[in-house]
């Protein structure tokens, strides 16, 4: 009897509203990078994820929470409530890129990622790492240091890791601030991605 009871209370609680889905969201979590920033939001490589796991006939909804001008800091205050909001599945940690910019010691840096790949993980959600690496002029003991974090923290974690999310990008495909992807490189963004992505999505 308590077998078919408990069968009965598992099935009326995956037909609730959200359940499923909740299950299969993967959150972006990030800054400018991933917002969007520049161009529209439609054209921004999360969006793109969004069409191509549909067209590819993934059930997962991709719930974008970045927010440019983000430092790992405010990520830290936001991070609970993102998890507790979505339950997602995946979490695709995207920050750190505004922190190095404005010279933040990068042990600082370090810890914030740390806690917020931990957080995520004790929500039992899979953590993929998007590496960021600075422009040459702060230096090259800073931006060697601070591209090493990335690795560093996925080794430490065992979760996967895209060493530098812009990578092949050329230099006509950014804003005029020669920071900001423009539209047409966020194509390129999500081909970098999907190979670290999908071995997350079972």
């Amino acid at each position: 009897m308590n077998f078919i009871l408990n069968l009965v209370l598992l099935l009326a609680a995956l037909a609730l509203p959200g359940f499923a889905q909740a299950a299969n969201n993967i959150l972006v979590f990030g800054d400018s990078l991933s917002a969007g920033y520049g161009i529209a939001r439609e054209a921004s490589w999360p969006h793109l994820l969004q069409q191509a796991l549909q067209a590819d006939d993934q059930p997962y909804n991709v719930v974008n929470a970045s927010i440019s001008g983000e430092t790992t800091s405010g990520g830290i205050r936001r991070i609970d409530k993102a998890l507790a909001q979505h339950r997602p599945a995946v979490v695709i940690v995207e920050l750190g890129a505004n922190d190095g910019l404005r010279g933040s010691p990068l042990t600082d840096t370090e810890q914030n990622l740390d806690a917020i790949i931990e957080r995520a993980k004790k929500a039992n959600a899979k953590v993929l790492l998007l590496g960021i690496q600075l422009p040459p002029n702060y230096g090259g003991a800073y931006t060697e240091r601070f591209r090493s974090i990335y690795p560093k923290l996925a080794k430490r974690h065992a979760i996967a890791l895209l060493p530098f999310m812009l990578e092949g990008i050329p230099p006509e495909q950014f804003l005029p601030d020669n920071l900001h992807p423009n539209a047409v490189a966020q194509a390129r963004i999500l081909r970098n991605v999907m190979p670290h992505l999908k071995p997350l999505l079972n």
